[in-house]
């Protein structure tokens, strides 16, 4: 398998962004990246970031999670990120995505974790909670789904459009326009640090495509994953944002299926398609009712 590796000095001096670099060996050699912060025996919140970021996305959440007495586990998928990133096209899938983060979960050995998602960290997330229920405590999910073969929203399928044609793929650039707040200079740059090549871009173009929407080859593992979720009692609280048009409403199919998204106290938070820029606090304070509620 060809694999890029980001060269380390594509890192250094990022805004906001002072944490140290852990790794993990998972199957076919690949190497997982992560930040791990906090006491070790600390209860464990999973920060999954999705498309097209990584897990500088949860800059602004990391440390005040911490302080609130977690332990801060935040990987970047295969493909993002400080993680290596295969360069054939034919490597990455969906499932292939679920099965690298449990072997990272399962190498770490992770247990009683709070999910904190977004975008396709929820896709991935959810089909994780769906197969090791056992290993999470609660799941605070923002912007986000998990879809199985519905019609693609015009803004998806103007996005995924776009994925795939563009002859530029500006990462920065896109993940301003899917905040409210206004991103300086320095973040979007820290944003395009781990995709210096058109190559290293590969899994970032490619996720669009792989979103169950309509006639989709992971529909079926969609439908599976629901009827786990469905019988999930533990705390489930959606904060989705005010200002999302790809998941605006989407919260409503996990408050009516999910039965520990029953009764708990869902919240509407306060910015664009990635809310991790626009209300960190918010989000924290979601995954800090859910340990709460957790026990």
């Amino acid at each position: 398998m060809r694999v890029y590796r980001t060269p380390d000095d594509r890192f250094v001096d990022l805004p906001d962004w002072p944490y140290e670099p852990s790794y993990a060996e998972i199957a076919d050699g690949l190497r997982v990246h992560y930040v791990d912060e906090g006491a070790r025996d600390a209860q464990p919140v999973l920060m999954l970031h999705g498309e097209p970021t990584w897990a500088y996305l949860y800059r602004h959440m990391i440390g005040p999670a911490v302080d609130a007495g977690f332990r801060v586990v935040a990987p970047d998928l295969i493909g993002f990120g400080r993680s290596d990133k295969p360069l054939d096209r034919a490597a990455y899938s969906y499932a292939a995505q679920v099965a690298w983060m449990r072997q990272w979960i399962e190498a770490l050995d992770l247990r009683n974790m709070i999910l904190a998602c977004q975008d396709w960290g929820s896709l991935i997330g959810l089909r994780l909670v769906a197969e090791m229920p056992e290993r999470f405590a609660g799941v605070a999910l923002s912007n986000g789904g998990l879809p199985e073969g519905q019609p693609a929203p015009r803004a998806f399928a103007i996005w995924r459009a776009f994925s795939r044609y563009s002859p530029v793929f500006p990462i920065g650039k896109i993940v301003k326009a899917g905040a409210k707040r206004e991103l300086s200079d320095a973040e979007i740059a820290a944003y395009d640090a781990p995709f210096p090549t058109r190559a290293s871009k590969v899994a970032a173009r490619v996720f669009p495509s792989f979103v169950p929407l309509g006639d989709n080859v992971a529909v079926p593992d969609q439908k599976r994953a629901w009827a786990m979720l469905e019988a999930f009692d533990k705390p489930f609280l959606c904060c989705f944002s005010d200002g999302d048009p790809i998941t605006r409403g989407g919260d409503a199919l996990f408050t009516s299926r999910v039965p520990g998204a029953q009764g708990a106290a869902h919240r509407t938070l306060r910015g664009g398609h990635f809310i991790q820029e626009d209300d960190p606090a918010g989000f924290v304070a979601a995954i800090r009712e859910v340990a709460s509620a957790a026990g």
